[in-house]
């Protein structure tokens, strides 16, 4: 049974070019290996085991980076939500990376790992937007 409090939320968990706080760039492909396998990626907060935040409905590669879409379905999850939490976060593994001249890596190939909901983005445009709850999902 779907939760019907839930929050429909989207946003882009990683940008295309632009250097993280630790100087990582992620480059255009580096997730389409990844969104290739049919494994579920899950929706966690702060990058926690165990602490599932929702669900994520649609995770593609565009033109400008990683954008996801999920419903927040845990109650601690939605209340951060609601009162203000909107980072997104990728938890990965690098497969294929070179190391950057000012810092840092350029990732060419990533194992996405889980996408978190988070206060504090490493990347500081990685956020997430409030669309609503799981109601207005069936009439859109």
């Amino acid at each position: 049974m779907k939760n019907q409090n839930a929050l429909l939320i989207e946003g882009y968990a990683s940008l295309f070019g632009v250097a993280d706080a630790g100087g990582d760039v992620v480059r255009a492909g580096a997730f389409a290996r990844s969104l290739r396998e049919s494994r579920v990626l899950p929706m966690l907060l702060q990058h926690r085991n165990g602490a599932v935040a929702g669900r994520w409905t649609r995770m593609i590669e565009d033109g400008r980076g990683l954008y996801v879409r999920g419903l927040v379905e845990a109650e601690s999850a939605r209340g951060l939500a609601t009162r203000g939490l909107d980072g997104l976060s990728i938890g990965f593994r690098p497969r294929l990376w070179r190391a950057r001249v000012e810092g840092g890596r350029e990732l060419i190939e990533v194992e996405l790992v889980e996408v978190s909901l988070v206060a504090v983005p490493m990347l500081g445009a990685a956020r997430f937007a409030l669309l609503g709850g799981a109601e207005r999902k069936m009439a859109a």
